[in-house]
This record gives C-alpha cells, structure tokens and sequence, in this order.
C-alpha cells in the first residue's frame, strides 16, 4: 500500500514586511511518519511549523489537513484541527504556576466534557508514558530540562493527537537526556502511530527517529532536499545538503521499511 498524506502542503510562501523567509515549499506528510525538518538558522523551519500548526498565516500557499485548509479555516475549523493535533514548542512552555497534572489538565478541560475523575486517570496514563509516574503535583521548576520536555510531551498527547508537532525537542539537552527523549520518540510513534513533524539540527537524532527528511535553506529560500536520512546522505549532490549529511556518525539503520510496506 502507498502511504498516504494526512497534511498536505501546496506553494507555501513566508514573508514578513520585505522579507522572504521562504517561496514555493511543497511536500506530504504521511500517515503514520515522523518527518523531520531541518536547515540552518533562519531557513524558516519553526515559521513553516507555525504555518502547519496555524498559528501563523502565510503569504501565500495551502496546508491541508484531510482536505481541510488550516490558511483559511475558520476559529471553529481550527479548533477542531487543534484537537488532532499535538504541539511542543522548544521552550516545552509549560506554565510555571501550574503542577503537572494541572498542565495537562488545561487540554483535556478545553476541549472535552471529561469528569474530574477520568482527567486524573489520563494525567497519569500519559506522565506514565513518558517516565513521570508520580510527578502530578510537581512544578515546572522541580524538574530538569529533560523531564520539562518529557512533561511537555505528556500535555501534547493529552487528547491523543492524530499529529505531533514538535519544535527543537533535543536543543539545550545532554546527550544521555537526547537520547532519551529520541527512545520516547520512537517507541510512541511505533507504539500509537502517532504522525510527527519535528524541527532538530541534531544529526543523530534524525538518523534514529527520521522516516523522512526535508531540509530548508535561507539562501535558496526554499526547499532543497527531500527523502530518507541515508538517501540524503548516500545520493545528494547539493554541497549544502552534503554537508549537512556527511558528518561523522555511528552506524545507523534507514527506516526505508516504512515506505516499503
């Protein structure tokens, strides 16, 4: 079976006043992926995630979410959207005077007609999935940059999203916490299914959790590259993209399987 798109971008152009962030950008985003988007600083990845999400509007083009467009939807539209999807930003943007547990309440309060006791059974089900059983009443502050990100995942999936947005997840990080944070990745993507979009500039990171890469550039104002990790490494032509991709790495599995079946 062909896999198939559950977003779909369409000419998507950023500007801002006299600024061309990027023109003409086009790609899927599949079912069931996680699709990593990299480039340097100020290619436009977070503005392109923010596109995606709809919290910013473009200048020009499309984001499609089955059929539906997220430029132009209506605040009913986009509430909707937004809870099928889920989003962490690279701060982890967790408000400090709240617990936890009242964090990833705010998601599940908003938008469902949960009673009390279910919100305290699916705070826990999701602090369990990322290693934080017992941290419902523990604040922001308490914890270490990785358990933040961890309990920023947590509030992400709170509403079981059918797409994950995930912006710098390793940035500030020790290796041993990256790593860490990578396993997650994988183990609920593979577990749940769950479509993700990522924006890293950490090489092992993507040859790990990738399906698929996309990489902006600032000068070409666009995308230059697209396919697997190891295709972008083994075939790419574009020095830029080379040397991106060319570093020194430790052997990596591609994840071409996905795409095979």
């Amino acid at each position: 079976m062909e896999p198939q798109p559950i977003i779909t971008v369409k000419n998507l152009s950023a500007r801002f006043g006299d600024n061309v962030v990027f023109e003409n950008v086009s790609f899927e985003v599949y079912k069931g992926e996680v699709l990593v988007i990299v480039g340097g600083s100020g290619c436009g990845k977070s503005t392109l995630l923010r596109i995606m999400i709809g919290l910013l509007k473009p200048f020009a083009g499309q984001v499609l979410y089955q059929g539906m467009d997220v430029t132009a939807a209506e605040e009913s539209e986009l509430n909707n959207y937004r809870q099928n999807i889920g989003v962490l930003f690279q701060s982890g943007a967790l408000f400090s005077s709240m617990t936890l547990g009242e964090n990833i309440a705010l998601p599940l309060a908003e938008y469902t007609d949960l009673e009390e006791d279910a919100i305290r059974r699916i705070i826990k089900m999701k602090l369990g999935m990322v290693n934080l059983a017992g941290y419902e009443n523990h604040y922001p502050a308490e914890l270490s940059g990785g358990m933040k990100k961890r309990a920023g995942i947590a509030r992400a999936m709170a509403l079981d999203p059918r797409v994950l947005f995930l912006d710098e997840l390793s940035a500030g990080l020790d290796p041993i916490t990256a790593v860490e944070l990578d396993d997650l990745i994988v183990k609920t993507n593979e577990a749940l299914g769950t479509t993700m979009v990522i924006v890293t500039h950490e090489l092992e990171s993507i040859y790990k959790i990738a399906h698929r890469v996309l990489m902006l550039d600032k000068t070409a104002k666009g995308m230059i590259a697209e396919g697997t990790p190891l295709e972008l490494k083994k075939q790419a032509t574009d020095p830029r993209v080379q040397s991106f991709f060319l570093r020194q790495l430790p052997p990596a599995t591609e994840k071409q399987e996905f795409y095979d079946n």
